[in-house]
């Protein structure tokens, strides 16, 4: 119960942190095509399609702000189920990549075929 708790307060935490320097800062940014949109937003043009004037923009920055929240928070409470450090760095790099490709793809998807059905 103790390591739920602490999972849902650090959840909280990054998402807060991640809404007041990333989502607030790229709000800006939307008509602009230099590279000052997230590296998040970038990545879903570029590999899946996503035409950002086809969908909101403000939720694909919470949606992002989320997921990516829930993935950070993920990952250090599976890291901290381990009491050695070099397991725990050793579990950590082993999963950072899947959690956040399953993540993005997951957004990826979504975005597309909600971007189809407003065509």
């Amino acid at each position: 119960m103790e390591k739920l708790l602490i999972f849902v307060l650090s959840y909280i935490f990054i998402f807060i942190i991640y809404e007041v320097f990333i989502v607030n800062k790229a709000k800006k940014y939307k008509d602009d095509d230099s590279k000052k949109k997230p590296i998040e937003v970038r990545f879903l043009i570029n590999k899946y399609g996503i035409d950002i004037n086809k969908i909101n923009y403000n939720q694909l920055l919470q949606v992002i702000a989320l997921i990516s929240s829930f993935d950070i928070a993920l990952i250090a409470a599976v890291m901290a189920l381990f009491n050695n450090l070099l397991l725990q760095i050793v579990i950590g790099l082993a999963i950072v990549i899947p959690i956040t490709f399953i993540s993005y793809n997951y957004i990826g998807r979504k975005y597309r075929k909600k971007m189809k059905e407003n065509e």
